[in-house]
């Protein structure tokens, strides 16, 4: 039975350790990505040695391998979430009038805003452009939709950002 449980929780956590190592490749961080890529083939080595040495009279021994990445994906996700490393591009869309208050807002906040004029089906428009640490993410979020102001927000991972304010890589 203990086999089951270590199988189960080194999957969960060979798992959780290839979705940080990934999501750390992807947003330029070679090095640790690497060294956590280290010990995430360690683990998996040593697991599927233990699971395939009698996996026939063992079948629990592929349920709890296969729970284990079913958990390890979730946890990793989690996990990543927390991390929020990297950074995000956010753009508002709301009525030209409406933008220079926003933008006021959000800069007596540290964030950097970029304005840009628009045109909707109705109406003259600004395009606020941010970006800002995905650890700010939910911060200023939440300036956007606390300040009253009609929106329409859109969110998109950005890799590098060379220059601007606020920001420092």
């Amino acid at each position: 039975m203990f086999i089951y449980f270590l199988i189960f929780f080194a999957k969960i956590i060979e798992v959780s350790l290839a979705t940080v190592r990934t999501v750390l490749i992807t947003r330029g961080e070679k090095f640790f990505g690497s060294l956590i890529g280290f010990f995430e083939v360690i683990i998996w080595l040593y697991l599927i040695t233990t699971v395939l040495i009698g996996i026939n009279e063992e079948p629990f021994k592929m349920v709890s391998y296969a729970l284990g990445f079913a958990c390890g994906n979730y946890i990793g996700c989690i996990l990543e979430e927390k991390l929020a490393l990297g950074l995000v591009t956010i753009q508002a869309i709301v009525s030209a009038n409406d933008g220079l208050i926003l933008a006021k807002i959000l800069r007596s906040e540290n964030v950097g805003v970029t304005i840009m004029d628009a045109e909707g089906l109705k109406e003259a428009k600004k395009i606020l452009i941010l970006h800002v640490k995905r650890k700010r993410k939910s911060k200023v979020l939440r300036l956007i939709t606390s300040s009253n102001i009609k929106a329409v927000i859109s969110l998109s991972d950005t890799k590098t950002i060379y220059g601007g304010y606020g920001i420092r890589k």
